[in-house]
């Protein structure tokens, strides 16, 4: 059989026919992807904490229903925690986030360009979209970090190692849109994760950006993370580090 398949691939190369369906080869890999989240959805969809699927309408104020279901369930409002936010846009969860835990001890992070997306998105977003100035804040325990993740993160990850190898909750709010920012991002974060950390996804949903990136990283990396809830069908998804 190997050899059989070695022979075929070999003819292939020489007589390449199957360029004939190259032309359609994003929308074969973008049905791969979605029906990969299909399948996803419904093997997670049950014993979630919070969960509205099948919803017919997305609203995006229920995103704020995931952030309070995590903070009850773990009870996050007592505790020190270090809450990175990746996509920061004009800061509005990560203020929430501060407002809701008030202990001294918690840091809070957020990455971002702040010039836009630094290429195109989803077919209807392009590079450039979603500039924002940087939020003004008065909490100090809060600090933004402008520029692209692929520049900022590894020197972050440098000068904060102390407490990111510390005991204290991680809390990972995945808001960068694409396949590459969420991809390298949880690569570099991976040696740091623990069990009991959560991270959260903002546009999970999305077959070939956060959701393609969200497998791959945990195929790859063999680690667990568990869904415990979702809102607007899976759109934002919150996970534990089992």
């Amino acid at each position: 059989m190997f050899r059989i398949v070695k022979f075929i691939k070999g003819v292939l190369f020489v007589f390449p026919i199957s360029l004939i369906v190259y032309p359609f080869s994003t929308l074969f890999i973008f049905l791969y992807h979605f029906n990969k989240l299909i399948v996803w959805i419904y093997t997670n969809k049950k014993g979630l904490i919070l969960n509205d699927f099948f919803s017919i309408k997305r609203d995006y104020q229920k995103r704020y229903k995931l952030y309070t279901a995590l903070v009850t369930h773990f009870n996050l409002s007592n505790e020190p925690i270090t809450y990175l936010e990746f996509g920061v846009a004009h800061g509005a969860s990560f203020q929430w986030w501060l407002k809701e835990n008030a202990h001294n001890d918690s840091a809070y992070f957020g990455f971002d360009t702040f010039e836009g997306l630094p290429e195109n998105w989803g077919g209807f977003y392009a590079k450039g979209d979603m500039k924002a100035d940087v939020p003004q804040i008065e909490d100090k325990r809060g600090k933004f970090i402008k520029g692209l993740f692929q520049n900022t993160l590894n020197s972050f990850i440098e000068e904060k190692r102390t407490l990111l190898l510390s005991d204290q909750r991680r809390i990972i709010h995945m808001d960068a849109d694409l396949y590459s920012a969420t991809l390298f991002t949880l690569s570099q974060l991976y040696p740091f994760f623990k069990k009991g950390d959560i991270i959260m996804f903002d546009e999970f949903n999305v077959p070939m950006h956060e959701f393609k990136a969200f497998k791959e990283f945990t195929d790859s990396f063999y680690i667990k993370l568990k869904p415990i809830a979702a809102v607007n069908n899976f759109y934002q998804t919150a996970f534990v580090v089992e």
